[in-house]
């Protein structure tokens, strides 16, 4: 069977959805499906089996195709380190801090390592469904461009064109993309999907006879807007996020510095509806507020400076209330953090924190990755990951630590945190923790929430898609 690519006529079209959709559509076929994405650009990591780091985004389409996610899914992923640099993750593990000019300057051996995965992974599965990278006629890039063209031309993928209506210029969008790009690629395209369009579908019919009478392409679905509010990929995406708020007992602030990662721990935070989540952006009263939430960071040193600058340093260590860190956010709870090699900070430096827990953070490589069951808050086995540089002697998973008492049940210190990611996702936790905040917190199971959400918006997919003719041409010689 022939790889497919699902491109898009921008950022934020709807690809990574799409893709997750089809990888379930298709396993539910009985196909061994993997999804695929040689670069991505996004703070917002997991950590496989094998011990290594992938974005979120190919972690949840593995989810949906019901496989283990693997490294081979992602082999390249960018992570921005403020001023230019990134933090290039090649395989799953780090190879090392660059600027983009230098990163570009490798691009001779990031597309052999893109190569080694897709062909190993050709090896493994039935079918690769390929996610593309904002659009795949960017001319002044092509030639640095590891997700679109060269994966769909090394490999003669079979390709779908994704198209935002929501963004207005759908028509322009798609004219454009098909003329500017490559004719191997144009060849190969199979259809469009005009995605995220709302109203009724019956407006639009006489649209479908435009594009494919005069673009001379098929339009194989238009998919109705549908919000997907778990594993967001970027900050574009975390706009989108919408909270059901129907029965709200909670206010929570989400400090949201600008390093701020791994925001998929808010998910099952944003689908309580039980609790109101505001993202802080810029110094204000944080009075009104019952829960206070330093989520984690991919600059953590620069972000302790930025909460010094917006007066937020301040205002968060006179927060009587509860507070809880995770990650970065967890680090900067502490007295100091000490980065003597430069690995957290452009240079080496020691920072004041803000002092809640008495331990210091001290930067080392390599990069701690794990996952798995862990022994938390008097909690025997919760599930979560982590992913960090820093260790803390004293505290090195979590804080307070209890010594058998019922931390949720028995906490007499409103600071805590943990380095461990996902930790709110467990439901025992995550319901002890609110329901010691607000007697009459009720909870709410996020496993059951996030398997419906899926398979939802997967269903609302395959409603709307012809997939046959998808099928006849990754079956043709």
């Amino acid at each position: 069977m022939k790889p497919l690519a699902v491109l898009g006529t921008s950022s934020d079209a709807g690809k990574t959805t799409i893709v997750m959709a089809l990888c379930r559509i298709l396993a539910d076929r009985g196909m061994k499906v993997a999804p695929f994405k040689a670069q991505n650009v996004s703070n917002n990591s997991g950590v496989t089996q094998e011990g290594r780091e992938i974005s979120r985004a190919q972690c949840l389409q593995a989810e949906a195709a019901r496989i283990e996610p693997s490294y081979l899914f992602n082999p390249v992923l960018l992570k921005s380190h403020g001023k230019g640099i990134v933090q290039v993750i090649v395989n799953g593990l780090v190879y090392k801090n660059q600027s983009i000019v230098n990163y570009y300057a490798e691009m001779d051996y990031l597309k052999e390592q893109v190569r080694k995965a897709f062909s190993t992974l050709q090896e493994r599965y039935d079918l690769i469904i390929a996610e593309g990278a904002g659009s795949p006629v960017e001319l002044n890039l092509l030639h640095k461009d590891l997700s679109n063209t060269f994966i769909a031309k090394t490999f003669n993928t079979k390709n779908i064109l994704v198209a935002d209506i929501e963004r207005g210029g759908v028509f322009a969008s798609i004219y454009g993309t098909l003329a500017l790009m490559d004719p191997v690629m144009r060849s190969n395209l199979i259809g469009v999907i005009v995605n995220k369009f709302r109203g009724d579908r019956n407006l639009f019919i006489e649209s479908e006879k435009i594009i494919t009478g005069r673009f001379g392409v098929p339009v194989l679905g238009v998919l109705p807007f549908k919000q997907l509010n778990i594993d967001m990929e970027d900050s574009q995406s975390l706009s989108n996020y919408k909270q059901r708020l129907n029965d709200v007992k909670i206010r929570v602030a989400v400090i949201a510095y600008p390093g701020f990662s791994n925001y998929n721990d808010l998910d099952v935070l944003m689908a309580d509806e039980e609790l109101y989540i505001e993202l802080i952006h810029v110094y204000q009263s944080l009075g009104n507020f019952d829960i206070l939430i330093l989520p984690g960071s991919k600059t953590v040193i620069r972000d302790l400076k930025w909460l010094k600058e917006q007066g937020l340093f301040k205002e968060i260590q006179q927060f009587k209330k509860t507070i809880f860190g995770i990650c970065g956010g967890y680090q900067m709870l502490s007295q100091s953090l000490h980065d003597a090699d430069g690995l957290e900070y452009e240079t080496a430096c020691v920072e004041i924190g803000l002092g809640f827990i008495d331990d210091i953070v001290v930067y080392q490589s390599p990069k701690i990755l794990a996952r798995g069951q862990y022994q938390l808050f008097s909690y025997e086995s919760l599930t979560g990951y982590e992913i960090h540089c820093g260790r803390m002697a004293k505290y090195p998973l979590y804080y307070p630590e209890t010594h058998g008492i019922n931390y949720s049940l028995n906490l007499n210190q409103d600071v805590a945190g943990t380095h461990v990611h996902a930790i709110f996702d467990n439901n025992e936790f995550r319901n002890d923790y609110f329901k010691k905040i607000h007697a009459d917190y009720k909870g709410y199971d996020y496993g059951d929430y996030r398997k419906k959400e899926i398979q939802e918006f997967t269903d609302g997919v395959e409603k709307n898609l012809d997939i046959n003719p998808i099928l006849k041409a990754l079956r043709a010689d």
